[in-house]
């Protein structure tokens, strides 16, 4: 839901960082491949309730993150990368939750909804994802892959995992909380799918319908 208004704000100074990274050779795999390291490393603080260090090394995560697709797109941006970056962020978002569950028994319960509620929005984003690029629909933004807009995005993750970190004794609420949220957001992204596949349907119906009015 914020991930534009952040985009927006952090932009110009991403680039100007971008370039000059950019300038003295650092690749955007090699961007991606520390912050997965970063990230991988915040998750294991979590577990150990290191909570200063896990904050830490998840921003630095959430930097490199920021980073990498400014850096790509200065060196003419892969599909691999795209792919590459999706599923490191998926690694440390599901691996900082993990962590969460193992320092605090209690939440574990609400730590396994959390899990489900990604996996079903990602299921709904990427299924509807490949469907905009093979259809060529003006959907989605200007990343490798065509990501939709929902409630729960990057930018409200950077802010739970925060929470998380901050408030370590509150992390049961946190996690009901936010598996909410993400299945609120993976609502939105079937909802959106349903109405737009319809409204392809029905146009096709209509061309076939014209088409062969036309042919008697």
């Amino acid at each position: 839901m914020l991930d534009q208004v952040l985009r927006a704000r952090l932009g110009p100074s991403l680039d100007r960082t971008a370039g000059r990274l950019a300038a003295r050779g650092i690749s955007p795999g090699a961007l991606t491949g520390v912050g997965l390291l970063a990230g991988v490393g915040a998750s294991v603080c979590v577990a150990t309730a290191s909570w200063a260090a896990a904050l830490a090394l998840w921003l630095l995560n959430r930097l490199l993150d920021g980073l990498d697709g400014p850096v790509a797109r200065r060196d003419h941006a892969t599909e691999l990368g795209g792919l590459l970056d999706f599923v490191a962020d998926f690694i440390v978002y599901s691996g900082f939750v993990v962590g969460v569950a193992i320092a605090h028994p209690g939440a574990r319960l609400a730590c396994v909804a959390l899990l489900a509620a990604y996996l079903i929005n990602n299921v709904a984003l990427l299924s509807f994802s490949s469907v905009i690029e093979r259809r060529e629909l003006p959907l989605g933004d200007e990343r490798s892959l065509r990501l939709l807009p929902g409630l729960a995005e990057g930018t409200e993750t950077i802010v739970v995992y925060v929470l998380f970190c901050l408030l370590p004794g509150s992390s049961a609420v946190i996690a009901w909380a936010f598996a909410g949220v993400v299945a609120v957001t993976a609502g939105q992204r079937v909802q959106q799918a349903v109405t737009t596949l319809n409204a392809l349907a029905r146009s096709s119906a209509q061309t076939g319908s014209a088409s062969t009015h036309r042919d008697v």
